[in-house]
């Protein structure tokens, strides 16, 4: 289980980072990271905030809720890689279903990898909801 104050609450932060966060994907899921606008105090960063998409395309509610607890622990243990303040969609594509853990840990630590990386490239997050990347 995630810490609540690592948790995405809201839909409107959902399509934010969706929208307008750099974007990386693998053969099991696709990694949205929207990383915060600069804080005036970096003491009082928030934390980075997670969440996750698993659609019906990945199968019935028992398999569904298996991959979203899988994708959990992955990411829980990755907590600290995470920008502060950053928001993070992970979404589970129709093939993490048949994915073990071990498959499902390393297409999330590269799409991961990819979507800080081009968050990097492209700087700060534009304030007009635009596309950078």
């Amino acid at each position: 289980m995630l810490p609540a104050r690592h948790r995405m609450r809201h839909g409107d932060e959902f399509a934010r980072a969706i929208r307008s966060g750099s974007r990386g994907s693998s053969r099991h899921v696709v990694v949205h990271l929207l990383p915060a606008s600069p804080p005036h105090d970096p003491t009082l960063a928030d934390p980075a905030r997670v969440g996750f998409v698993v659609s019906k395309a990945v199968g019935g509610a028992v398999q569904r809720n298996k991959v979203r607890r899988r994708l959990r622990e992955i990411v829980r243990a990755r907590l600290s890689e995470l920008p502060d303040g950053a928001l993070v969609v992970v979404r589970a594509l129709p093939s993490s279903a048949a994915a073990d853990f071990a498959e499902l840990s390393d297409a999330v630590e590269r799409s991961l990898g990819m979507a800080i990386g081009k968050a990097a490239r492209t700087g700060p997050a534009r304030r007009d909801g635009g596309s950078r990347g």
